[in-house]
């Protein structure tokens, strides 16, 4: 992604050279070193480095130079760039023309696609252009290509769909359709194309492009263009952006409208739940996926079903006999209800197909259950896009640009697709081949082949689903082998942490251990608050919000006696701490203790759980998802609450401490003007230059306006003020309303992501607490005392990691409880321009082109 956070060019002009030798201050040679974060001492800063940023040619970013938060220091936010780079996102798109077109199946998330094309190739000087109806709006031409303006895209962030139109054209099919295709894109000037659909309508675009200059000879020879336009228009760049709810594209973790699908199969499966337990039923789930099996797989996590049928792994074939004997064992726990999940495309290992019918068929007439078939359909397709989808889309939409406009003529047709937490340009035509070769293993019956083709990912949810679904808990409770692990939710309670709770407690009794639950954190610990769980002990808590086992922000070190007598009373020989940034410090605590107390020699894992997202060690923790969606959710109602009414500008508060991980996101998912958080400090003058800002805005026929205040982003301009000064200065303009939303941030049910997410890692960690309690074993005891006994799970860009607690201390902010460095941050650039704020954006780095031969090889998180 173009984010701000290059270091500076290694090879400079000697101009550049003797300015900067010029300004050095002495003894300082070595300061920078390049690729490392830029911090000068206090003096220094006053002395050196205002008087050589004063040099700099103007204008630059009033806000370049921001104030450490940890005291005598001045941190250059970013580097500084010479006035050719400082400018070059602004200028690269001049003098070019971009279409952008949705086409094949809608998916949730393609107008966020769709508006950040536009406002970032605005941004860059570009004409874009809506091309409607998909393919068939290319190759018809007239009205159905318009040229977009910034205003055109508001107010389409939160709609489902795509608001330009989709159709499946069977002229572009043909040479001719497409001949006339090209000829409307000549004639507009347009030689950069962005295709949003799926692997269908990415081919075609490839197709396309590789015609390209064969389309412009027939069409000069015909005489429909001149030579002058050919020339013009000698090369196509085309960028390919993955809208598909069935995510069934190879080379991306997820494609766009997958998320949102998710949350209305969970919706409903929610929904269904509780009324399969009232009258003790047993449901079969339909759900898209004719080939590809990623819905139904994650619903599966997201639900805690009892079986799922996906086409890349058919079942045994003894499955009737499995399936029937699973459903009865869940009854015979005491389980009310069964939950079975079916993708539509469901095959045995012979190519049959596996309905929905038959299995309710077979489950009335094996086991006399009461059963009901729902069918979801296109419903998975409705409503409005996640927030995870509109962050996605947004994302992926400022990186097709920035490929689009450094394409040349030798750059392949690419499509720009997500590993882990990162962007990625992956060519398009390898990624189409490996989705095909997918189909081709199935139809093959290779089906192990298939699933190694969909990738990291793909297989860790399905080796998840079958030790949960699939494996039965050992009967006996006395075993040589057997270890006791305790779990325990610390801190605030998030949604997810019942999941990450019921995965932790399940995989552990499937591995032969003897599991503890532990109420109240460090508290109950301390306190004897301590119970043993069996499977049923957690049965339906996926999908329950908040801590069923009860939450605190106790921190152990004053009861280190007590804890210390409970684990020898309990024989605790590990322990999994599920919470946020107290079971962090709780950790460190319990680390420092082993020097006194030998009891506190076993092994522990803490998984981040919190809303704040402020664990460091993890780009993301269980529960902040959720309260994504919550303010999400929200600002969409406040908004259109103000529907038919002047012109308003909304100020809301969202929670996070000191944290601006929920403001930023939020304000990226629901279109924010502005977000305001501790980690980018603000003056009066960025509050009046924002209200300015809006005051232009809603000179146009711009309506709304959304600003967010993290809750403790500035202890003197709090919402209070900013909504008194935003009033007074709209006066006659715009009127202002604020809301603090408060603690419905951390309820309500979990999302897909945060279920799938928990589930998962509560996985991971128990894995790793069996290994690890085996090689702490010493002298008939547990005895672990290295620094790698104590650690975070936490995801960090492509992988599920382990780091010790210790290891991280120097890259916590302690007084503020955040991490130094938050990844998020470089997203706030693209924050601002979608609002259309006059900053600077750095190209310098980018997603570059990778092989997806490469992309499958490495390990995926989620």
């Amino acid at each position: 992604m173009p984010y701000l956070s290059s270091p500076w060019e290694e090879e400079e002009g000697e101009e550049e050279k003797e300015e900067q030798e010029e300004a050095e201050p002495p003894g300082q040679h070595q300061l920078v070193e390049v690729g490392k974060p830029l911090l000068f001492p206090l003096p220094v800063a006053s002395t050196w480095l205002l008087p050589a940023l004063a040099k700099l040619p103007s204008p630059f970013p009033k806000d370049s130079l921001q104030g450490s938060r940890g005291g005598g220091e001045l941190r250059l936010k970013e580097w500084i760039m010479t006035h050719e780079e400082h400018h070059a996102a602004k200028t690269l798109g001049i003098g070019k023309a971009i279409a952008v077109l949705t086409s094949g199946g809608d998916a949730q998330g393609m107008n966020a696609a769709v508006r950040a094309v536009v406002r970032v190739g605005i941004f860059t000087g570009a004409r874009v252009f809506f091309v409607h109806e998909g393919y068939q709006g290319l190759v018809d031409g007239g009205d159905h290509i318009r040229e977009a303006t910034w205003e055109s895209v508001s107010m389409m962030l939160q709609l489902g769909g795509t608001v330009i139109g989709s159709a499946r054209c069977k002229d572009f099919r043909e040479r001719e359709g497409r001949l006339r295709a090209a000829h409307n894109l000549v004639k507009r000037g347009i030689t950069n194309l962005c295709v949003i659909g799926g692997d269908g309508s990415l081919t075609g675009a490839d197709t396309f492009r590789s015609e390209w200059s064969d389309l412009l000879s027939d069409l000069q020879k015909a005489g429909k263009i001149t030579a002058e336009e050919a020339t013009k228009s000698s090369y196509l760049n085309i960028v390919g952006l993955v809208g598909s709810i069935d995510n069934d594209f190879c080379g991306t973790d997820m494609t766009i409208g997958t998320d949102s699908a998710l949350h209305r199969i969970i919706e409903i499966v929610d929904a269904i739940t509780t009324t399969a337990q009232s009258h003790q039923r047993t449901f079969v789930l339909e759900v898209m996926g004719r080939h590809c099996g990623y819905l139904a797989l994650v619903t599966s996590l997201s639900c805690g079903a009892d079986w799922v049928f996906i086409p890349e792994c058919p079942p045994d074939d003894d499955w009737e006999e499995h399936l029937c004997r699973r459903l009865s064992e869940t009854r015979t726990r005491g389980s009310r209800l069964n939950i079975i999940i079916v993708a539509e495309g469901a095959i045995d290992k012979n190519g049959k197909p596996i309905t929905s019918e038959d299995i309710k068929e077979l489950v009335v007439k094996r086991l006399g259950y009461d059963t009901r078939v729902t069918v979801l359909g296109h419903v998975q397709r409705g409503g409005t896009p996640s927030a995870f989808d509109r962050i996605l889309g947004s994302r992926m939409g400022v990186e097709a640009v920035m490929a689009l406009l450094e394409g040349t003529p030798d750059t392949p047709a690419c499509v720009v697709s997500l590993s882990g937490n990162q962007a990625v340009r992956l060519p398009l035509m390898e990624c189409v081949q490996v989705t095909k070769d997918v189909t081709k293993a199935m139809n093959d019956r290779k089906f192990d082949e298939a699933m190694k083709l969909r990738g990291r990912s793909f297989m860790n949810n399905w080796e998840v689903y079958k030790l949960l679904a699939h494996i039965r808990p050992p009967v006996s409770k006395t075993s040589a082998s057997m270890h006791t692990v305790a779990v325990m939710n610390v801190g605030a309670p998030a949604a997810g942490m019942n999941a990450a709770v019921r995965s932790t407690v399940r995989i552990g009794l499937i591995q032969g251990n003897r599991v503890l639950v532990v109420h109240d954190g460090f508290e109950g610990l301390a306190k004897g608050q301590i119970e043993e769980a069996g499977w049923s002990y957690v049965g339906g808590w996926t999908g329950q919000g908040g801590s069923k086992l009860g939450t605190k922000r106790t921190l152990p070190k004053k009861s280190f006696e007590q804890i210390s007598a409970n684990i020898t009373k309990f024989n605790i020989q590990g322990l999994i701490i599920i919470g946020g940034f107290e079971a962090y410090t709780g950790g460190l605590e319990l680390m420092e203790g082993r020097k006194q107390f030998d009891e506190l020699c076993i092994p522990f894992v803490v998984i981040p759980a919190t809303v704040s997202n402020n664990v460091p060690g993890s780009d993301f923790s269980v529960g902040a998802d959720t309260a994504l969606n919550t303010i999400c959710t929200t600002c969409d109602r406040i908004k259109q609450s103000a529907a038919g009414t002047k012109r308003r500008v909304f100020i809301i508060e969202t929670m996070g401490g000191y944290c601006g991980y929920l403001a930023t996101m939020a304000g990226l998912a629901a279109g924010a003007d502005a977000a305001y958080i501790f980690e980018e400090p603000f003056t009066i003058r960025d509050l009046q230059a924002n209200v300015e800002h809006l005051v232009q805005k809603m000179k146009t026929t711009v309506k709304r306006g959304l600003v967010l205040r993290n809750e403790k982003c500035n202890e003197n301009y709090t919402t209070d003020f900013i909504f008194n000064l935003y009033s007074e200065e709209g006066k006659g303009i715009f009127d202002s309303r604020k809301n603090v939303l408060g603690h419905m941030q951390q309820g309500g049910s979990p999302t897909p992501f945060d279920r799938n997410f928990a589930t998962k890692m509560g996985a991971k960690a128990m894995n790793w607490m069996s290994g690890k309690i085996k090689e702490s074993y010493r002298n008939g005891r547990i005895f672990a005392n290295t620094p790698d006994s104590g650690c975070v799970l936490g995801m960090r860009k492509r992988a599920l990691v382990f780091q010790p607690v210790t290891e991280l201390k120097d890259q916590t902010d302690f007084d503020h409880r955040i991490p130094k460095e938050q990844w998020w941050l470089k997203l706030r650039p693209i924050l601002k321009i979608l609002a259309k704020y006059e900053i600077d954006l750095d190209t310098t780095e980018h997603a570059h082109l990778e092989h997806i031969s490469r992309k499958r090889s490495g390990e995926t998180s989620i």
